[in-house]
Order: structure tokens, then sequence, then C-alpha cells
């Protein structure tokens, strides 16, 4: 993203077109973004029906994957939506910083 530039040294018709630019460069990133909402809702709507046709057909609609990766979630073991990586790094800083705690008591 560009800077504003010295407004006080743009003239008026420098000042009007900046603004021109910006509304026209505003309005292409709004029609973007609505766009991609388009595509959004038409995958959500997609995969809602898929999943109503697998419960339709005595399908499970939920997998041992999915109950794995929501204990993670929840015991705090995993972050959602980020690398299984960072939840494991982040996972063992928490386990070493409790035993140095553990251990600071137990020396007391």
């Amino acid at each position: 993203m560009d800077t504003v530039p010295d407004l006080g040294a743009l003239s008026d018709q420098e000042l009007k077109e900046l603004i021109n630019q910006l509304t026209e460069e505003e309005q292409e990133v709004s029609y973007t973004r609505r766009i991609l909402h388009g595509k959004i809702d038409i995958l959500r709507a997609e995969l809602v029906n898929r999943l109503r046709k697998k419960h339709e057909d005595g399908e499970s609609m939920i997998s041992g994957a999915d109950v794995q990766q929501l204990t993670d979630i929840l015991s705090g073991k995993a972050i959602p939506g980020g690398a299984p990586e960072e939840a494991e790094q982040g996972e063992s800083e928490t386990d070493e910083r409790e035993r140095d705690a553990d251990s600071d008591e137990g020396s007391r």
C-alpha cells in the first residue's frame, strides 16, 4: 500500500485525481471481495448438500480424524486452523515451563 503524499503540496486538481484513483481501487477491491464471498457461499452450499446426502444414505458424517482433531483442539494440543508443527512446539514449550515451575516449587 502506498503512503499518502504530502497533501499540502498537492493542487486541488491533484487531490481530486487522487480521490478518484483511490475510489476506483476501492471499487475493484470491493468487487473482488463480493466475488470471493459468492464463491465461498457456493462451496459451503455444496458441502452442506454432500453432508446431507451422506446423512440420508446412513453414512457417518464425522470421521475418527474429525473427533481426534476436535479432541486436540479442546485439550489445547492444536490450534484451530494452525499447522500441527506449531501446536506441537507450543505444547512442548508449555510442558517445559510447567516442569520448570514444578521443579522450582520442589526446591523450596
